[in-house]
């Protein structure tokens, strides 16, 4: 029954979540490590209703239904091929009461949803600005990557538009943008409270960073002890394990 759901170069990846499935493109952009890591440090409490800016195949809203007890959960996608990906992912896993995917524009997110609509507000945004790296030939992977489609600014403001008093938004990024990312974010009334930095091996620099705001919340931030991927090569550490659910064996 599930292979129907599937098309072309498409395939099920087990996330070892109560069961649950996600279909991927195989010549197109995957999920990554940045995604599970960003579900993982999201916390979402019982009844909250949460928005995933930017959903892709619809990984995050997925893993974060199988790991706490928010009411429900929105995820927003601006290209079409994508979000019907998540949406059978969803009906793959028995999911369309608790999820749903809305194909539309994170520029828009406001108009679409209204203001102070959700508790939570998460998005892996694209990493790179036009002064970044070169382009992906690949039209889903150029738009993942790159902020062709709209800017870390856009993200930010709509998070702050449809966030309600005191709702937090959550984002994985890259460091050599956090002077950036946290005087934009200040901007919109998006105070910082947790950082935690990723760092590939313990004697390497972070290569990414995840972040927690509160809206309209006071100057005070706490910097969390680092999370070290590897313990060497191709060996993941216990805690990245743990957070893939311990039977993970690859990304």
């Amino acid at each position: 029954m599930q292979e129907g759901y599937l098309k072309p170069n498409e395939r099920l990846d087990d996330l070892h979540r109560n069961n649950y499935k996600i279909i991927q493109n195989t010549n197109k952009f995957c999920f990554g490590m940045d995604a599970v890591l960003l579900s993982d440090f999201t916390k979402v409490l019982s009844g909250e209703n949460v928005l995933d800016l930017g959903t892709g195949t619809g990984i995050i809203p997925i893993l974060l239904e199988a790991k706490t007890q928010g009411r429900h959960f929105t995820g927003l996608e601006i290209q079409e091929e994508s979000a019907d990906m998540a949406k059978r992912s969803v009906a793959i896993n028995h999911l369309e009461d608790k999820i749903d995917i809305i194909i539309g524009d994170i520029k828009e997110a406001s108009s679409i949803f209204g203001q102070a609509s959700f508790d939570v507000v998460t998005s892996n945004p694209p990493y790179m600005n036009h002064a970044h790296g070169l382009i992906n030939p690949e039209q889903a992977k150029a738009i993942a990557r790159h902020e062709l489609l709209c800017t870390f600014e856009d993200v930010a403001r709509e998070a702050a538009r449809v966030l309600k008093p005191n709702g937090r938004f959550y984002l994985v990024h890259r460091p050599f943008r956090l002077v950036e990312i946290l005087n934009t974010l200040s901007s919109y009334k998006l105070e910082p409270k947790r950082i935690r930095f990723v760092h590939p091996y313990m004697n390497k620099e972070p290569n990414m960073i995840l972040l927690e705001c509160l809206k309209g919340g006071k100057s005070m931030v706490k910097v969390e002890a680092p999370l070290v991927v590897y313990k060497e090569p191709n060996v993941y550490t216990d805690e990245i394990h743990k957070i893939y659910g311990n039977q993970y064996n690859g990304l």
